[in-house]
């Protein structure tokens, strides 16, 4: 806080959180700690790009004045975030009753005996405020309890959920190495089986074969075709297997 005779100043510098195409504004506060009327005025280097709201007035004893300062949307960025711009108050002791209306150049002027304090400013580019990250608050049904690293060695949140992942990639392989497994296993018996039964076949066809070749002599046209099916479907049960 700027302290004079006449106003405290607060802040002593202008900081503006920079972003490129945005106007800005920041607030100066003015104290009156006096039994007087004190008339204030500021200036700048660059008029241009700031608007100064009020840019003179009155403070009225034993009260405050606030100042917005805005800066006009800035299309390009500074080198290295440095501003060259200054401003001015200047502050002078004026007769009870006067108002904004009242003021002239002339009451600031040094050459014609007024008392003038002035109380340069300072512009400073800052970075703008980032918006806050959402906070999970407690575990919701059905997930896991979330926490942050902490310094005293227990298992945080993210620890938990890390480990988690890692378990869950080692035992997927196995997983699928027993799944594996089960499906030979299973193709083996069955494989198995249908060799069980192509010779449980082959015997009982020879035992038909000799009973036939006993009763006829011989092999029907039937059983030749019966026997060429039977091969036909074994051999395409054992390629399916």
């Amino acid at each position: 806080m700027g302290a004079g005779e006449l106003l405290s100043i607060e802040p002593l510098e202008l900081k503006f959180p920079f972003e490129l195409k945005k106007q800005i504004s920041c607030s100066l506060q003015l104290s009156n700690k006096s039994d007087n009327y004190v008339a204030f005025k500021v200036k700048t280097t660059n008029p241009k790009k700031y608007c100064v709201r009020p840019n003179a007035g009155v403070v009225l004893p034993r009260s405050n004045c606030d100042v917005i300062v805005t800066m006009q949307a800035q299309k390009e960025a500074p080198t290295d975030m440095q501003c060259k711009d200054k401003f001015l108050l200047q502050s002078v002791k004026t007769n009870d009753g006067v108002t904004a209306k009242d003021i002239n150049a002339e009451m600031f002027s040094k050459e014609a005996g007024h008392h003038v304090e002035e109380c340069k400013l300072r512009v400073l580019y800052v970075s703008p405020p980032q918006p806050p990250s959402p906070v999970q608050e407690g575990s919701e049904e059905g997930s896991s309890p979330r926490g942050s690293v902490s310094d005293n060695g227990n298992v945080t949140g993210t620890d938990l959920s890390a480990a988690t992942r890692a378990f869950v990639e080692r035992l997927e392989p196995q997983e699928k190495s027993l799944e594996a497994r089960a499906l030979i296993s299973k193709l083996t018996d069955e494989k198995n089986n249908a060799i069980q039964q192509n010779n449980k076949l082959r015997q009982e066809l020879e035992l038909l074969r000799h009973q036939g070749n006993k009763n006829r002599g011989g092999v029907s046209i039937m059983f030749v075709i019966f026997v060429g099916l039977l091969g036909i479907f074994l051999g395409y049960l054992m390629k399916k297997t």
